[in-house]
Protein backbone atom coordinates (compact mmCIF):
# COMPACT_ATOMS: atom_id res chain seq x y z
CA UNK A 1 0.00 0.00 0.00
CA UNK A 2 1.79 3.63 -0.74
CA UNK A 3 2.24 5.60 1.83
CA UNK A 4 1.20 8.71 0.22
CA UNK A 5 -2.06 10.55 1.34
CA UNK A 6 -1.27 13.54 -1.19
CA UNK A 7 -3.05 14.29 -4.47
CA UNK A 8 -3.33 16.71 -6.90
CA UNK A 9 -5.85 17.14 -10.03
CA UNK A 10 -7.04 19.25 -12.55
CA UNK A 11 -10.08 20.81 -11.89
CA UNK A 12 -12.91 22.43 -13.69
CA UNK A 13 -13.67 25.43 -12.37
CA UNK A 14 -16.43 27.13 -14.92
CA UNK A 15 -16.23 27.85 -18.46
CA UNK A 16 -12.56 28.50 -19.88
CA UNK A 17 -11.48 27.68 -16.57
CA UNK A 18 -9.39 25.19 -14.73
CA UNK A 19 -6.73 24.80 -12.55
CA UNK A 20 -4.63 22.40 -10.89
CA UNK A 21 -5.25 21.70 -7.27
CA UNK A 22 -5.10 19.93 -3.96
CA UNK A 23 -7.55 16.84 -3.85
CA UNK A 24 -8.45 14.00 -1.91
CA UNK A 25 -6.38 10.82 -2.38
CA UNK A 26 -8.43 7.94 -3.73
CA UNK A 27 -10.27 5.40 -1.70
CA UNK A 28 -11.61 1.97 -3.01
CA UNK A 29 -15.08 3.24 -2.85
CA UNK A 30 -17.37 5.83 -4.68
CA UNK A 31 -19.41 7.64 -1.96
CA UNK A 32 -21.25 4.82 0.48
CA UNK A 33 -19.99 2.18 -2.41
CA UNK A 34 -17.89 0.10 -1.47
CA UNK A 35 -15.31 -0.93 -4.02
CA UNK A 36 -12.67 -4.23 -3.17
CA UNK A 37 -12.71 -4.75 -6.79
CA UNK A 38 -11.03 -1.91 -7.55
CA UNK A 39 -7.17 -0.68 -7.25
CA UNK A 40 -5.29 2.73 -6.90
CA UNK A 41 -2.86 3.81 -9.91
CA UNK A 42 0.08 6.18 -9.74
CA UNK A 43 -0.91 7.68 -12.80
CA UNK A 44 2.05 7.35 -15.51
CA UNK A 45 0.03 9.46 -18.16
CA UNK A 46 -3.16 10.99 -18.96
CA UNK A 47 -4.41 13.15 -21.60
CA UNK A 48 -6.44 16.08 -22.75
CA UNK A 49 -9.36 15.20 -24.52
CA UNK A 50 -11.95 16.35 -27.19
CA UNK A 51 -14.47 15.95 -24.99
CA UNK A 52 -12.68 17.32 -21.72
CA UNK A 53 -12.93 20.35 -23.86
CA UNK A 54 -16.64 20.26 -24.41
CA UNK A 55 -17.40 20.97 -20.79
CA UNK A 56 -14.68 23.13 -19.81
CA UNK A 57 -15.50 25.60 -23.01
CA UNK A 58 -19.09 25.35 -21.17
CA UNK A 59 -21.31 23.39 -23.71
CA UNK A 60 -22.68 20.49 -20.78
CA UNK A 61 -24.21 21.15 -17.54
CA UNK A 62 -21.42 19.50 -15.80
CA UNK A 63 -20.81 21.72 -12.31
CA UNK A 64 -18.27 23.65 -11.22
CA UNK A 65 -15.37 21.18 -9.17
CA UNK A 66 -15.35 18.44 -11.32
CA UNK A 67 -12.22 16.43 -11.54
CA UNK A 68 -11.68 15.98 -15.35
CA UNK A 69 -9.71 13.12 -17.38
CA UNK A 70 -10.51 10.30 -18.75
CA UNK A 71 -7.33 9.19 -20.13
CA UNK A 72 -5.10 7.20 -18.25
CA UNK A 73 -2.43 4.67 -18.09
CA UNK A 74 -0.95 4.17 -14.44
CA UNK A 75 0.65 1.73 -12.26
CA UNK A 76 -1.03 -0.21 -9.50
CA UNK A 77 0.09 0.89 -6.37
CA UNK A 78 -2.80 -0.66 -4.35
CA UNK A 79 -5.26 -3.76 -4.95
CA UNK A 80 -8.74 -4.41 -3.11
CA UNK A 81 -9.48 -7.53 -1.60
CA UNK A 82 -11.68 -8.68 -4.48
CA UNK A 83 -8.93 -8.45 -7.04
CA UNK A 84 -7.22 -11.78 -8.13
CA UNK A 85 -5.36 -10.81 -11.21
CA UNK A 86 -4.08 -7.67 -11.48
CA UNK A 87 -0.78 -7.25 -8.74
CA UNK A 88 1.03 -4.07 -7.30
CA UNK A 89 3.49 -2.94 -9.83
CA UNK A 90 1.83 -3.68 -13.00
CA UNK A 91 1.68 -0.90 -15.80
CA UNK A 92 -2.07 -1.04 -17.08
CA UNK A 93 -4.42 1.37 -19.58
CA UNK A 94 -7.94 2.34 -18.39
CA UNK A 95 -10.53 2.22 -20.75
CA UNK A 96 -12.41 5.46 -20.31
CA UNK A 97 -15.43 3.50 -19.99
CA UNK A 98 -16.08 1.92 -16.97
CA UNK A 99 -18.14 -1.74 -16.92
CA UNK A 100 -18.86 -4.11 -14.42
CA UNK A 101 -18.11 -6.98 -16.44
CA UNK A 102 -21.35 -8.71 -14.98
CA UNK A 103 -24.69 -7.04 -16.44
CA UNK A 104 -26.42 -8.13 -20.15
CA UNK A 105 -24.31 -5.45 -21.85
CA UNK A 106 -20.75 -6.18 -21.01
CA UNK A 107 -21.55 -9.52 -21.65
CA UNK A 108 -22.18 -8.72 -24.90
CA UNK A 109 -18.78 -6.53 -25.18
CA UNK A 110 -20.79 -3.42 -25.03
CA UNK A 111 -18.81 -1.94 -22.21
CA UNK A 112 -19.49 1.71 -23.28
CA UNK A 113 -23.55 1.12 -21.94
CA UNK A 114 -22.68 -0.60 -19.07
CA UNK A 115 -26.16 -1.08 -16.78
CA UNK A 116 -24.47 -0.85 -13.58
CA UNK A 117 -22.05 1.75 -13.12
CA UNK A 118 -24.30 4.85 -13.50
CA UNK A 119 -27.45 5.42 -11.94
CA UNK A 120 -28.48 8.05 -14.30
CA UNK A 121 -28.31 6.31 -17.38
CA UNK A 122 -26.31 3.33 -19.22
CA UNK A 123 -22.23 3.97 -19.41
CA UNK A 124 -19.82 5.48 -17.09
CA UNK A 125 -16.78 7.39 -17.49
CA UNK A 126 -13.89 9.00 -15.48
CA UNK A 127 -14.70 12.80 -14.75
CA UNK A 128 -17.33 13.50 -16.99
CA UNK A 129 -20.61 15.08 -16.49
CA UNK A 130 -23.38 12.86 -16.11
CA UNK A 131 -21.41 9.81 -16.14
CA UNK A 132 -21.98 8.21 -12.69
CA UNK A 133 -19.76 10.43 -10.25
CA UNK A 134 -16.29 8.72 -10.89
CA UNK A 135 -13.65 10.71 -10.08
CA UNK A 136 -11.66 11.88 -12.90
CA UNK A 137 -7.71 10.68 -13.76
CA UNK A 138 -5.87 14.00 -14.63
CA UNK A 139 -4.29 13.80 -11.29
CA UNK A 140 -1.40 11.90 -9.17
CA UNK A 141 -3.47 9.23 -8.59
CA UNK A 142 -6.83 8.01 -9.14
CA UNK A 143 -9.13 4.89 -8.14
CA UNK A 144 -9.85 2.15 -10.75
CA UNK A 145 -13.34 -0.16 -10.00
CA UNK A 146 -13.78 -3.31 -11.70
CA UNK A 147 -9.87 -3.73 -12.37
CA UNK A 148 -9.85 -7.38 -13.71
CA UNK A 149 -12.51 -7.06 -16.13
CA UNK A 150 -11.04 -3.38 -17.04
CA UNK A 151 -7.62 -3.11 -17.06
CA UNK A 152 -4.59 -4.04 -19.75
CA UNK A 153 -1.94 -4.85 -18.48
CA UNK A 154 1.37 -4.44 -20.35
CA UNK A 155 3.48 -7.69 -21.19
CA UNK A 156 6.42 -6.05 -20.35
CA UNK A 157 6.51 -2.73 -18.41
CA UNK A 158 10.05 -2.11 -19.58
CA UNK A 159 9.18 -2.37 -23.29
CA UNK A 160 5.74 -0.65 -22.47
CA UNK A 161 7.40 2.38 -20.87
CA UNK A 162 9.47 3.00 -24.08
CA UNK A 163 5.86 3.28 -26.44
CA UNK A 164 4.50 5.28 -23.35
CA UNK A 165 3.77 7.91 -25.77
CA UNK A 166 1.69 5.55 -28.32
CA UNK A 167 0.27 3.09 -25.87
CA UNK A 168 -1.28 6.23 -23.41
CA UNK A 169 -3.45 6.65 -26.70
CA UNK A 170 -4.81 3.28 -25.86
CA UNK A 171 -7.40 4.43 -22.98
CA UNK A 172 -9.67 6.40 -25.40
CA UNK A 173 -8.58 8.40 -29.16
CA UNK A 174 -7.24 5.41 -30.78
CA UNK A 175 -9.77 2.81 -30.05
CA UNK A 176 -12.19 5.38 -30.53
CA UNK A 177 -11.07 6.13 -34.01
CA UNK A 178 -10.68 2.62 -34.86
CA UNK A 179 -14.02 2.01 -33.75
CA UNK A 180 -15.68 4.72 -36.08
CA UNK A 181 -13.77 2.97 -38.88
CA UNK A 182 -14.60 -0.59 -37.80
CA UNK A 183 -18.70 0.66 -37.97
CA UNK A 184 -18.17 2.22 -40.84
CA UNK A 185 -17.46 -0.74 -43.13
CA UNK A 186 -13.70 0.40 -43.69
CA UNK A 187 -11.84 -2.51 -44.94
CA UNK A 188 -9.21 -3.62 -47.90
CA UNK A 189 -9.53 -0.84 -50.73
CA UNK A 190 -12.02 1.54 -49.01
CA UNK A 191 -12.47 5.14 -49.73
CA UNK A 192 -12.82 6.71 -46.66
CA UNK A 193 -13.69 10.67 -45.46
CA UNK A 194 -12.73 11.46 -42.26
CA UNK A 195 -14.80 14.57 -40.57
CA UNK A 196 -12.40 16.63 -38.49
CA UNK A 197 -8.42 16.21 -38.06
CA UNK A 198 -8.49 17.03 -34.35
CA UNK A 199 -6.31 13.78 -32.36
CA UNK A 200 -9.71 11.60 -32.73
CA UNK A 201 -9.83 12.37 -36.58
CA UNK A 202 -6.09 11.83 -37.10
CA UNK A 203 -6.54 8.65 -34.76
CA UNK A 204 -9.42 7.32 -37.55
CA UNK A 205 -7.12 8.28 -40.23
CA UNK A 206 -4.61 6.16 -39.16
CA UNK A 207 -7.29 3.71 -37.87
CA UNK A 208 -8.11 3.33 -41.49
CA UNK A 209 -5.08 2.98 -43.35
CA UNK A 210 -4.49 -0.42 -40.40
CA UNK A 211 -7.70 -1.55 -41.96
CA UNK A 212 -6.57 -1.34 -45.53
CA UNK A 213 -8.01 1.98 -47.02
CA UNK A 214 -6.89 2.48 -50.33
CA UNK A 215 -7.38 6.02 -50.08
CA UNK A 216 -8.12 8.27 -46.69
CA UNK A 217 -9.47 11.95 -47.32
CA UNK A 218 -9.44 14.35 -44.07
CA UNK A 219 -11.11 17.18 -44.04
CA UNK A 220 -11.10 20.39 -41.08
CA UNK A 221 -10.58 24.07 -41.18
CA UNK A 222 -7.29 24.59 -39.28
CA UNK A 223 -4.15 24.06 -41.69
CA UNK A 224 -1.64 22.55 -39.21
CA UNK A 225 -3.97 19.84 -38.16
CA UNK A 226 -4.51 19.43 -42.23
CA UNK A 227 -0.28 19.00 -42.25
CA UNK A 228 -0.44 16.68 -39.73
CA UNK A 229 -2.88 14.38 -41.88
CA UNK A 230 -0.90 14.63 -44.64
CA UNK A 231 1.97 13.73 -42.84
CA UNK A 232 1.04 10.18 -43.10
CA UNK A 233 -0.56 10.13 -46.18
CA UNK A 234 -3.55 10.94 -46.31
CA UNK A 235 -5.71 13.58 -48.74
CA UNK A 236 -6.87 17.06 -47.10
CA UNK A 237 -9.70 19.15 -47.96
CA UNK A 238 -9.78 22.63 -46.42
CA UNK A 239 -13.13 23.55 -45.26
CA UNK A 240 -12.91 26.88 -44.57
CA UNK A 241 -12.80 26.96 -48.83
CA UNK A 242 -15.71 27.57 -50.84
CA UNK A 243 -16.99 25.07 -53.33
CA UNK A 244 -19.18 21.83 -53.03
CA UNK A 245 -17.67 18.88 -51.25
CA UNK A 246 -18.70 16.20 -53.73
CA UNK A 247 -16.81 18.48 -56.23
CA UNK A 248 -14.08 18.00 -53.80
CA UNK A 249 -13.69 14.31 -53.17
CA UNK A 250 -14.19 13.60 -57.26
CA UNK A 251 -11.46 15.83 -57.53
CA UNK A 252 -9.15 13.37 -55.30
CA UNK A 253 -11.06 10.20 -56.14
CA UNK A 254 -12.89 10.92 -59.70
CA UNK A 255 -15.96 9.62 -58.55
CA UNK A 256 -18.61 11.88 -55.80
CA UNK A 257 -19.04 9.64 -52.91
CA UNK A 258 -16.91 7.76 -50.51
CA UNK A 259 -17.67 4.12 -49.12
CA UNK A 260 -17.19 5.01 -45.57
CA UNK A 261 -17.65 8.23 -43.59
CA UNK A 262 -16.36 9.27 -40.04
CA UNK A 263 -17.65 11.54 -38.15
CA UNK A 264 -14.91 12.95 -35.67
CA UNK A 265 -16.53 16.09 -34.31
CA UNK A 266 -19.65 16.14 -32.83
CA UNK A 267 -22.22 19.01 -31.66
CA UNK A 268 -20.12 21.48 -32.16
CA UNK A 269 -19.65 21.53 -36.13
CA UNK A 270 -19.44 24.32 -37.74
CA UNK A 271 -20.66 25.59 -41.37
CA UNK A 272 -18.14 25.24 -44.26
CA UNK A 273 -16.78 27.91 -46.95
CA UNK A 274 -17.38 31.66 -45.86
CA UNK A 275 -19.56 30.54 -43.18
CA UNK A 276 -17.09 28.31 -41.50
CA UNK A 277 -17.19 30.62 -38.07
CA UNK A 278 -21.30 29.44 -37.74
CA UNK A 279 -22.48 26.84 -35.72
CA UNK A 280 -23.78 24.19 -37.74
CA UNK A 281 -24.27 21.25 -35.38
CA UNK A 282 -25.99 18.89 -38.26
CA UNK A 283 -23.60 19.54 -41.03
CA UNK A 284 -21.29 16.73 -40.64
CA UNK A 285 -24.21 14.15 -40.30
CA UNK A 286 -26.07 16.09 -42.94
CA UNK A 287 -22.48 16.18 -45.00
CA UNK A 288 -22.26 12.19 -44.35
CA UNK A 289 -25.63 11.49 -45.85
CA UNK A 290 -24.41 13.33 -48.96
CA UNK A 291 -21.34 12.22 -49.51
CA UNK A 292 -21.42 8.00 -48.42
CA UNK A 293 -22.57 5.83 -51.88
CA UNK A 294 -25.94 4.36 -51.48
CA UNK A 295 -25.63 1.70 -49.37
CA UNK A 296 -22.53 2.94 -47.54
CA UNK A 297 -21.84 2.95 -43.54
CA UNK A 298 -21.60 5.88 -41.48
CA UNK A 299 -19.62 5.86 -38.12
CA UNK A 300 -20.46 8.41 -35.60
CA UNK A 301 -17.72 8.08 -32.47
CA UNK A 302 -18.32 12.35 -32.50
CA UNK A 303 -19.61 13.05 -29.23
CA UNK A 304 -23.27 14.59 -29.41
CA UNK A 305 -24.96 15.30 -25.77
CA UNK A 306 -28.56 15.55 -24.62
CA UNK A 307 -28.11 19.04 -23.17
CA UNK A 308 -26.14 21.59 -24.73
CA UNK A 309 -26.16 24.83 -22.79
CA UNK A 310 -24.30 27.01 -25.15
CA UNK A 311 -26.13 25.77 -28.44
CA UNK A 312 -27.19 28.61 -31.09
CA UNK A 313 -30.90 27.67 -30.66
CA UNK A 314 -33.33 25.84 -28.35
CA UNK A 315 -33.65 22.57 -30.25
CA UNK A 316 -29.89 22.04 -30.29
CA UNK A 317 -29.78 23.03 -26.58
CA UNK A 318 -31.91 19.63 -26.10
CA UNK A 319 -29.93 17.78 -28.50
CA UNK A 320 -32.46 17.82 -31.45
CA UNK A 321 -30.73 18.56 -34.91
CA UNK A 322 -32.02 19.27 -38.29
CA UNK A 323 -30.67 16.28 -40.59
CA UNK A 324 -32.15 15.28 -43.52
CA UNK A 325 -32.69 11.76 -42.62
CA UNK A 326 -35.14 10.87 -45.33
CA UNK A 327 -31.79 10.97 -47.66
CA UNK A 328 -30.41 8.33 -44.99
CA UNK A 329 -32.92 6.19 -45.81
CA UNK A 330 -33.58 6.79 -49.10
CA UNK A 331 -29.45 5.33 -49.66
CA UNK A 332 -29.96 2.75 -46.92
CA UNK A 333 -27.43 4.08 -44.92
CA UNK A 334 -26.74 2.74 -41.73
CA UNK A 335 -25.15 4.43 -38.42
CA UNK A 336 -23.56 4.00 -35.67
CA UNK A 337 -23.11 6.18 -32.48
CA UNK A 338 -22.61 6.00 -29.09
CA UNK A 339 -19.45 5.80 -26.99
CA UNK A 340 -16.48 3.42 -28.40
CA UNK A 341 -16.41 0.26 -26.34
CA UNK A 342 -12.50 0.38 -25.30
CA UNK A 343 -12.17 -3.19 -24.70
CA UNK A 344 -13.17 -4.75 -28.15
CA UNK A 345 -10.12 -3.33 -29.47
CA UNK A 346 -7.26 -1.92 -27.34
CA UNK A 347 -5.16 -5.64 -26.75
CA UNK A 348 -5.16 -6.20 -30.61
CA UNK A 349 -4.46 -1.80 -30.71
CA UNK A 350 -1.32 -2.42 -28.24
CA UNK A 351 -0.04 -5.57 -30.34
CA UNK A 352 -0.11 -3.49 -33.27
CA UNK A 353 1.76 -0.73 -31.51
CA UNK A 354 4.52 -2.91 -29.62
CA UNK A 355 4.97 -4.75 -32.81
CA UNK A 356 5.25 -1.86 -34.81
CA UNK A 357 2.75 -1.72 -37.03
CA UNK A 358 1.67 1.61 -36.24
CA UNK A 359 3.19 4.70 -34.89
CA UNK A 360 -0.09 6.57 -33.22
CA UNK A 361 2.01 9.21 -31.30
CA UNK A 362 3.37 10.71 -34.12
CA UNK A 363 0.20 10.53 -36.08
CA UNK A 364 -1.53 12.66 -33.41
CA UNK A 365 1.10 14.75 -32.53
CA UNK A 366 1.86 14.18 -28.98
CA UNK A 367 3.11 16.73 -26.48
CA UNK A 368 4.38 15.39 -23.30
CA UNK A 369 3.26 18.36 -20.59
CA UNK A 370 3.38 18.45 -16.89
CA UNK A 371 0.12 18.22 -14.54
CA UNK A 372 0.60 22.38 -13.92
CA UNK A 373 0.60 22.90 -17.85
CA UNK A 374 -2.87 21.34 -18.01
CA UNK A 375 -4.38 24.92 -17.90
CA UNK A 376 -1.96 25.78 -21.09
CA UNK A 377 -2.51 22.53 -22.60
CA UNK A 378 -6.53 23.00 -22.30
CA UNK A 379 -5.95 26.30 -23.82
CA UNK A 380 -3.83 25.63 -26.48
CA UNK A 381 -6.09 22.85 -27.52
CA UNK A 382 -8.94 25.12 -27.36
CA UNK A 383 -7.22 27.35 -30.24
CA UNK A 384 -6.44 24.38 -32.32
CA UNK A 385 -3.24 23.29 -31.54
CA UNK A 386 -2.58 20.14 -33.85
CA UNK A 387 -1.56 18.37 -30.90
CA UNK A 388 -2.44 16.03 -28.17
CA UNK A 389 -1.47 16.79 -24.90
CA UNK A 390 -0.31 14.12 -22.55
CA UNK A 391 0.00 14.80 -19.08
CA UNK A 392 3.17 13.45 -17.05
CA UNK A 393 2.30 13.83 -13.44
CA UNK A 394 5.02 12.49 -11.62
CA UNK A 395 7.89 12.80 -14.29
CA UNK A 396 7.76 9.59 -14.75
CA UNK A 397 8.42 9.44 -18.36
CA UNK A 398 10.36 12.65 -18.86
CA UNK A 399 12.74 10.54 -16.49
Amino acid sequence: MSASTENRGVVYKGPGKVAVESIPYPKLAIGKRKCGHGVILKVVTTNICGSDQHMVRGRTTAQPGLVLGHEITGIVIEAGHDVEFIKPGDLVSVPFNIACGRCRNCKEGRTGICLNVNPARPGAAYGYVDMGGWVGGQTEYVMVPYADFNLLKFPDADQAMEKIQDLTLLSDIFPTGFHGCVTAGVGPGSTVYIAGAGPVGLAAAVSAQLLGAACVIVGDMIEDRLAQARSFGCETIDLTQEGEMADKIEAILGEREVDAFVDCVGFEAHACGSNHGKEAPATVLNSAMNLTRAGGQIGIPGLYVTEDPGAADDAARHGALSMRFGLGWAKSHSFHTGQCPVMKYHRQLMQAILFEKVKIADAVNVQLITLDQAPQGYADFDHGAAKKFVMDPHGTVAA
